[in-house]
């Protein structure tokens, strides 16, 4: 920690970084073979992710929340800063008719923009995302659900099916009863597991290189602690294929609470009333821990799909805490072998966290890109 305290003091003296650069040639999308490589392998080649957040999962439309349409040149930039990897939101069944099958139009424009991070040399997490909150995991809505979940990644699946392992398929987002924020029954938990037992079953049928394309399942509402307590990992009809999900937004009052007086953080904390030390760096690590324990050190990589802190410029000094939180557990993540995916919501300006102009590719805050890939060594 002592390393990344230092680095932390010279950057809170200017907060003036390079970015990292340099973006190769690489691969290009469509078809391509499938590497011999086991989840736990892959995962070593992804890190950093980055987030397209609020864009092909924003209702009704792409450019519904204020984003602009996702383009070849943001994808380029976001390789360019040293990000691997993009996880791509998306909402389906909101794009297809009663009977769940998917437009041809909006099929077409997620794999156009599959194309562009694949062109540029990104690994791909595609999800099928909240989606205006279908999947419930109650008893009640078990069996449609899943029939939905089946019907809908049976059909993205088949169009995907030639693609090579770089593209990964996350079945869920953030899975619990609406408006109930806290451990999940029993009921809640196998409901939820059936929908990642259905997910898998329902890529794995369709063949091709979906036979051993690696599949991303979640914990529930993707809490670490509800994971490690709850989840079962699904039955595969292949070995070592899958990654397991979760998010980490703790201590919540600072990373993502606009409205809570609470914008410092860590080791670095000057004013014990403007910190919580309930989720300081100890717990950031001791949580990753247990993940890495229960999971990868079993075969089944972990991916932390979203993390990050909102900017809180009504606090002078803040900044430094946030590039801090962010740096912290960016490499903690790594270090216990999880691929982080900071959450980019596109707007750059208070209370958020975006890191890129999505209309020109410009890093937005080029500081704290640096320190995010400058965490991943």
């Amino acid at each position: 920690m002592r390393t990344l305290l230092a680095w932390v003091g010279a950057m809170a003296a200017a907060l003036i970084l390079t970015s990292a650069a340099g973006a190769g040639d690489g691969p290009q999308p469509g078809p391509g073979p499938m590497r011999d490589l086991t989840s736990v392998e892959m995962a070593k080649e992804m890190s950093p992710g980055w987030n397209l957040g609020n864009t092909l999962e924003a209702l009704p439309g792409e450019t519904s929340w204020g984003n602009p349409r996702a383009t070849q040149e943001l994808m380029d930039a976001v390789k360019a800063a040293g990000f691997k990897s993009v996880r791509i939101p998306v909402s389906w069944a909101a794009h297809a008719g009663f009977d769940d099958e998917i437009s041809e139009s909006w099929m077409e424009r997620v794999t156009e923009v599959v194309g562009y991070a694949r062109k540029a040399g990104l690994y791909v997490v595609l999800n099928e995302h909240w989606d205006g909150g279908w999947q419930q995991p109650t008893a009640a809505s078990q069996a449609e659900v899943n029939a939905r979940l089946a019907k809908l990644w049976t059909q993205i699946a088949v169009n995907f099916r030639d693609y090579d392992d770089h593209l990964l398929f996350a079945g869920t987002n953030e899975i619990g009863v609406q408006g109930v924020f806290g451990p999940p029954t029993a009921e809640n938990a196998a409901v939820q597991n059936s929908f990642n037992q259905t997910f898998v079953n329902a890529v794995r049928a369709t063949g091709g290189n979906n036979a051993r394309r690696v599949l991303v399942v979640q914990g529930y509402n993707t809490n670490i602690d509800a994971t490690v307590a709850n989840a079962v990992v699904p039955a595969d009809t292949v070995a070592n294929r899958l990654m397991m999900e979760v998010h980490y937004y703790d201590p919540y009052d600072f990373t993502i609470n606009e409205k809570s007086h609470i914008w410092q953080w860590g080791a670095i904390a000057t004013d014990p009333k403007a910190t919580e030390t309930w989720a300081n760096e100890a717990y950031v690590d001791a949580q990753f821990e247990k993940m890495k324990t229960h999971f990868i050190d079993k075969g089944v990589a972990v991916i932390l799909g979203e993390y990050g802190a909102m900017m809180r410029a009504e606090y002078a000094g803040q900044e430094r805490y946030r590039v801090y939180w962010d740096a912290y557990v960016t490499r903690s993540a790594y270090k216990h072998g999880l691929v982080p995916f900071y959450w980019d919501g596109g707007s750059t300006g208070n209370h958020a966290g975006g890191l890129f102009n999505r209309r020109t590719g410009a890093q937005a805050y080029p500081y704290l890109v640096d320190a995010i890939v400058k965490m991943i060594h």
